[in-house]
């Protein structure tokens, strides 16, 4: 399971900054390349900005949107960075923390129905498309199954061989819960795909005609 594979820095490498630095020297989007990255996305910077994402011109060496990934209680955990541009052998991201905190949009965990999701895009693509979610950037929550306990949980994971390997490994941890799988519209990858491809009205249709089939 991916969740399991990752060693995230404590600090910014090269410069020591932790987690709570870092997010608050991020400025806000709009007016920066920030703004323009996220737009050639499908998402509007009205929806970034109230979802809390913001721009960093040298995130690690590099300009960066960055979102805060917080606990259960809004504690922040670590930083979650992804480049506006990569080169061949370049991260497409970095996340700064020690972990155990996930990316909550449009209230998270505390909306109905819980969807959890892989990336911050996909999380933004969701929002766009009037849906909270929980992205998880293929790192593990430990409080998940506490907030999940009794409710239903859909899992909105990409498509293909990963996706499919978080969902066996999130349905055996969330044992407490209703486990579902929501997959992206046919013919896409991941939901920021959907958004692009079919546009904010019919992904937002086609989760809630997946979502009301809930037995």
């Amino acid at each position: 399971m991916k969740t399991l594979r990752f060693n995230d820095p404590l600090l910014m490498p090269g410069t020591g900054e932790s987690p709570e630095q870092l997010f608050a020297r991020a400025i806000p989007l709009t007016g920066t390349s920030g703004q323009e990255y996220v737009e050639r996305r499908g998402i509007p910077v009205t929806i970034a900005d109230a979802a809390g994402l913001k721009f960093e011109k040298d995130f690690g060496g590099r300009p960066a949107v960055v979102f805060a990934m917080r606990d259960h209680e809004g504690r922040l955990a670590s930083v979650h960075g992804r480049y506006l541009n990569t080169v061949r052998g370049q991260n497409k991201m970095l996340t700064i923390g020690s972990g155990g905190g996930a990316i909550n949009v449009l209230g998270g965990w505390q909306v109905e129905p819980l969807i959890l999701v892989e990336g911050l895009f996909d999380a933004l693509s969701l929002a766009t498309c009037g849906w909270a979610s929980v992205a998880t950037v293929g790192r593990w929550a430990p409080w998940l199954p506490e907030v999940s306990a009794d409710r239903a949980v859909w899992l909105a994971f990409d498509t293909g061989r990963p996706g499919e390997s978080e969902v066996r490994g999130y349905t055996q941890r969330l044992h407490q819960s209703s486990v579902h799988r929501l997959s992206p519209p046919l013919r896409c990858k991941d939901w920021n795909t959907a958004l692009v491809k079919r546009g904010p009205g019919a992904v937002a249709s086609w989760i809630r005609d997946h979502c009301s089939m809930t037995p």
